[in-house]
């Protein structure tokens, strides 16, 4: 069996080289093709290198196809799985640090708020070039598997004005359903559960074990679990408030809401900060800097330690590889997947990208009906699909009055911010992405007159109520253990410093 499958963005280290690993588990794919691209040439030869030792090690005969020039991994690729991030670590830092100048305190910042409808507004831009690319010369029957944030919004515009075929995958659902069991003192494969939303906001709606309802004791069990009780204080406030338990991490979910970040004294009455993702102010952003000056320093040891075994024990849970594996194989495969509703959730809008159980099998995708959502939780993802819909429209049309009206749309913005500063915060970060959003050349240039004309509200030099420090490689080199960790699980799109040609 051969087949080509590409990865865009494929400088990134950790997420790359376990998709690879996972894709290369299956028996039948022994043969087929595989090509790296990256618009960052050193980060694409040390991925390459690692990887390409990883299939010598397992016995295959795969040599990986890497260039920088996507139009020719492109060329012919069946399967293309996109992990970009466009602007990099730059356009990240001002997507965390000039909204705290208006008290806006994100944890992440990369799939709602701000910080994600700016990151929206530099992927789709970018998303829609590759669509082109793929439409040109990928195979006919070709199928784009994102893995890039914002999902739902790149996703979105990928399918509606990309012309491509487009899946989002993410392991969120994967990771609290691995929770419900843990609460339980079950493992993860005896609790079946349904969950459905939209990406990062998806519900669990059902939860049995060996067919007992597990959803009504549910709260009870998070709050007397010794770690969860702690470290997912804004999803258990969720459940009580709610009463469905929410997939994404407590730094994640806190700042979708308007409720839990909007006053500085009460943030940390919300997290933990014994991990990033609990909370912490601009954590993901800290990490992946670790993870980048890491990885850059310690490579030449990565090259020493043993490769990764391509077996079946040890392969992820993510979808991409066993929903390629149902499509070629025709084995069946039951995931949740982000594509289009068109009716899947019969109280969340037609065109909104959900998440939801989907099955794969040699006849394609299918997406069982749903029906409707617990209107609470409907509600709350009814709030954050009006601002994706904004912010996707804003970066395809390269219309910043819809930019600044999905800013005014977001919950945790519109907590913190009056209209003025909103208007006068979209002027500065569109200022400071300008080389990664061609789209809005005008608005950019009316914005620097603005800023330039003086009378602005005052801003405050705010670090946020839960910072860390950036740790040193030196630092780092106290425990390597947990520094290939970080580099490995925080680099997704790693450094994407500029858009791709």
């Amino acid at each position: 069996m051969s087949f080509k499958v590409a990865f865009i963005g494929a400088g990134s280290i950790g997420f790359t080289r376990g998709l690879l690993r996972d894709l290369l588990s299956v028996p039948e794919f022994k043969d087929i093709q595989v090509a790296f691209t990256d618009i960052n040439q050193h980060n694409l030869d040390m991925v390459t290198e690692l990887c390409q030792r990883d299939i010598v090690e397992n016995g295959l005969n795969i040599k990986i196809q890497a260039s920088t020039d996507r139009r020719e991994a492109l060329k012919d690729a069946k399967y293309v799985l996109c992990t970009i991030r466009v602007g990099g670590l730059e356009a990240f830092a001002t997507d965390v640090d000039i909204p705290l100048k208006y008290g806006v305190d994100q944890c992440v910042g990369d799939t709602l708020c701000a910080g994600g409808i700016m990151y929206g507004q530099r992927g789709i831009s970018e998303m829609l070039r590759i669509c082109g690319d793929i439409r040109d010369v990928a195979s006919p029957d070709v199928l784009l598997l994102n893995y890039a944030n914002p999902m739902a919004m790149l996703t979105w515009a990928c399918n509606t004005y990309g012309g491509v075929r487009t899946i989002g995958l993410c392991h969120g659902v994967q990771h609290g359903h691995r929770q419900i069991a843990d609460v339980y003192g079950l493992k993860k494969e005896e609790v079946d559960i349904i969950c459905a939303g939209i990406n990062h906001q998806t519900w669990y709606i059902q939860a049995r074990h060996q067919g007992k309802d597990l959803t009504q004791g549910l709260l009870e069990a998070f709050e007397n679990h010794p770690e969860y009780a702690r470290t997912e204080k804004v999803r258990i406030d969720m459940l009580r408030r709610f009463g469905y338990y929410s997939t994404e991490s407590n730094g994640h979910l806190s700042e979708y809401v308007p409720w839990y970040r909007k006053r500085a004294s009460e943030i940390q009455d919300w997290i933990d900060l014994g991990s990033w993702i609990n909370g912490e102010t601009g954590g993901y952003l800290r990490v992946c800097t670790e993870g980048r000056n890491w990885f850059e320093t310690d490579f030449p040891n990565w090259m020493k330690d043993k490769a990764m075994v391509y077996t079946a024990e040890k392969r992820s849970e993510e979808h991409g590889s066993y929903i390629i594996e149902g499509l070629e194989t025709g084995r069946v495969y039951r995931g949740h997947f982000n594509l289009v509703n068109n009716g899947v959730i019969s109280n969340l809008p037609n065109d909104a990208i959900i998440e939801a159980p989907g099955y794969v099998d040699g006849n394609g995708i299918s997406m069982p009906h749903v029906g409707d959502l617990p209107l609470g939780p409907a509600a709350v993802c009814n709030v954050s699909i009006s601002v994706q819909r904004l912010a996707v429209e804003a970066a395809v049309h390269g219309d910043d009055k819809l930019l600044r009206q999905a800013f005014m749309m977001d919950p945790l913005v519109g907590a913190v911010c009056n209209p003025k500063e909103i208007w006068q915060m979209v002027d500065e970060m569109l200022v400071a992405q300008e080389k990664w959003l061609p789209q809005y050349g005008t608005a950019i240039e009316e914005a620097k007159n603005r800023l330039a004309a003086g009378n602005l509200i005052p801003t405050r030099d705010y670090e946020g109520a839960a910072r860390l420090k950036v740790k040193t490689v030196e630092e780092m080199k106290q425990d390597r253990e947990a520094a290939n960790k970080n580099a490995g699980e925080a680099d997704k799109g790693k450094d994407r410093a500029a858009v791709s040609s």
